[in-house]
């Protein structure tokens, strides 16, 4: 978003930004109990409060651009709880956002080596790309390789960033079949959609998506899933990388755009890809409206079914489970209730609530990658609140809170079943027993 005011000099990082949504905050302070790093850390400079005052300051010329300011900013999780609990509507992420993009341009040198940015802009960010560097991991924990990896002598004595990525893995069952391009409705057709699969998610979740697929089939909609859908752009958009995330978003609204048939939405069953695919119109603001039409369409598979009207699932599944708020489902999206209505039509489930619900997992994309001691210490905080409520099952609605809660809660010896909502509602929709206790399992083939 563009100043009114007189523009200030283009070097300056985010001088670009509408100064009226500085101006918005007014340093009331009921965000910092909603702030992950506050929370944690208690200076004020780590709340979302303090971090406006810092980009403020950069804009005005009255901060220097220095190492401080930019860890300050770095440490951000971009979780957007504060704008949950801002009473006057600050915009924080409209903040956040374009002063990284900023941020990133002038950085000296690049933030993280050379394999980090392999990893996240060339490998996660590509679903063919994920599923060829997730195959040695599985044959590897075939093999016990994996296991061997992970004995806590060995795990000491890695750097914080491959000691996470040695336990994040999640269990690897086979990928099964790739999802037809075309699924019909069953029963009478209610909507036709598309299925948005993401990349990480693709790799590690295929079954979510096989889940996803069967359950808006059960609920009368036609499924087409376009071959050539990309990255939806949120690792790089995040991490201040402006132009690829363009170039992806460009991307997907063409590919969307060109469906077989009008679309009644675009359905996405990831937290972080939904939050940003709705925010296309403001990604390409200079694209035709294609943006905008794009992001007219999308819709959280909770949401979405919330909206058709559910069919109920008949088969029990007898369990006790903690649903976890994704923050880019209830902070970003600001979709809360629809996942819990949607769990409870499951005849026998039990949903028990925690302390501390919306409080980030510490997973936040690739936030636990490059801020892994942040991330460790938000992942066991979440994780003994789980712990507490003895659950059987954790569902959520999001790729990377799947991986950071799995590897929490077995770090503290607690192996539930960790799953997204739509493998609970499939288990109930096709009479299938969830692995409780043993990790993800694959629905598809049912």
């Amino acid at each position: 978003m563009i100043s009114t005011r007189t523009p200030l000099p283009q070097a300056r990082p985010g001088s670009q930004i509408d100064y009226e949504l500085f101006l918005d905050c007014v340093h009331c302070g009921l965000c910092t109990s909603a702030c992950p790093t506050y929370v944690e850390l208690g200076t004020e400079m780590d709340s979302p409060r303090g971090r406006i005052y810092l980009m403020r300051g950069v804009v005005d010329g009255k901060l220097p651009l220095d190492d401080q300011v930019r860890r300050h900013i770095d440490l951000c999780l971009d979780c957007r709880a504060c704008e949950t609990a801002c009473p006057s509507g600050v915009q924080y992420g409209k903040l956040l956002e374009p002063f990284r993009h900023d941020l990133e341009a002038q950085r000296p040198k690049p933030a993280w080596p050379w394999w980090m940015r392999l990893l996240l802009f060339r490998v996660m960010t590509s679903a063919r790309r994920a599923r060829w560097a997730v195959a040695p991991a599985r044959l590897m924990e075939r093999l016990g390789l994996l296991a061997w990896l992970r004995r806590p002598g060995l795990l000491r004595r890695m750097p914080p960033t491959l000691r996470t990525l040695a336990t994040l893995l999640p269990p690897l069952p086979p990928r099964g079949p790739e999802l037809p391009e075309s699924l019909p409705a069953v029963g009478k057709l209610r909507a036709r959609v598309a299925l948005f699969t993401g990349c990480v998610n693709d790799a590690l979740f295929h079954h979510v998506n096989w889940a996803t697929a069967r359950v808006l089939q059960q609920n009368g909609c036609e499924v087409w899933t376009p071959r050539q859908q990309v990255c939806c752009g949120a690792i790089h958009y995040h991490a201040g990388q402006a132009r690829p995330a363009v170039d992806l978003a460009n991307q997907n609204a063409t590919v969307f755009g060109q469906a077989p048939f009008p679309l009644d939405a675009v359905v996405v069953n990831v937290a972080g890809c939904g939050s940003l695919l709705k925010d296309y119109a403001h990604v390409l603001p200079d694209a035709g409206g294609a943006g905008a039409r794009f992001a007219a369409k999308v819709r959280d598979v909770h949401e979405f079914l919330a909206e058709l009207g559910p069919v109920p699932p008949t088969h029990p599944l007898s369990m006790r489970a903690v649903y976890h708020d994704a923050c880019h489902l209830c902070h970003a999206q600001r979709i809360r209730q629809q996942p819990r209505d949607l769990l409870r039509l499951i005849p026998g489930l039990e949903l028990v609530s925690t302390a501390e619900a919306e409080l980030c997992c510490g997973a936040a994309g690739s936030y636990n990658l490059v801020q892994p001691e942040m991330a460790d210490r938000l992942g066991q905080r979440k994780a003994e609140q789980i712990s507490a409520a003895a659950p059987d099952a954790v569902l959520t609605a999001n790729a990377g809170c799947l991986l950071q809660v799995r590897r929490h809660l077995e770090a503290l010896g607690q192996r539930p079943w960790i799953a997204h909502p739509m493998e609970a509602l499939w288990a109930s929709y096709s009479g299938t027993t969830p692995p409780l206790g043993t990790g993800v399992k694959s629905f598809e083939a049912r």
